[in-house]
């Protein structure tokens, strides 16, 4: 299965190739920056681009994107929103099956503790990909992390049917 990982948001949207047959392995990961100084629906188009540019390249069998978390903030909730809106848009568009995973999920399915910090994520994200530093920057070590989530949760997912 190839899988792509997204760890959404605007200014920088994270995104984590990965591959997991005969094992585990990344074959890409980075970040789609989009410029603050414009419009929010020109940044929304130039991550739609990318995303649709990778879908393209890498013809994956699924995408895994985080959801949506809650802060304080809500305006930043709002555009992180809007950035998730692309990718299951350019997602759909290409026919490709989205799963969605939480934080906390993707914290247990790389590290085995929902409450893990980005220091240990990055490291576990770094051991299991076999990968000789950790991923930089950490949107894409982010976004790694969750396609791993997918890896490791799909094969349950679709044997119980859910």
């Amino acid at each position: 299965m190839i899988a792509i990982g997204f760890d959404p948001g605007t200014a920088r949207l994270g995104f984590g190739v990965i591959e997991t047959e005969p094992y585990l392995r990344a074959h890409d990961f980075g970040i789609v920056v989009s410029s603050a100084g414009e419009p929010m629906a020109l940044r929304l188009l130039t991550i739609h681009r990318a995303v649709a540019a990778l879908i393209e390249r890498f013809a994956p069998d699924a995408i895994a994107v985080e959801t949506l978390f809650f802060a304080r903030n809500v305006t930043t909730a709002m555009t992180v929103g809007q950035a998730r809106g692309v990718v299951l848009l350019a997602a759909a568009e290409r026919g490709v099956p989205v799963a969605e995973y939480s934080p906390s999920e993707v914290k247990q399915a790389v590290v085995g503790y929902g409450k893990a910090d980005k220091r240990q994520i990055q490291e576990l994200v770094r051991i299991i990909l076999g990968l000789d530093d950790v991923p930089t920057p950490d949107d894409a070590a982010d976004a790694l992390a969750v396609a791993i989530c997918h890896a490791q949760i799909a094969p349950f997912r679709d044997r119980v049917g859910v």
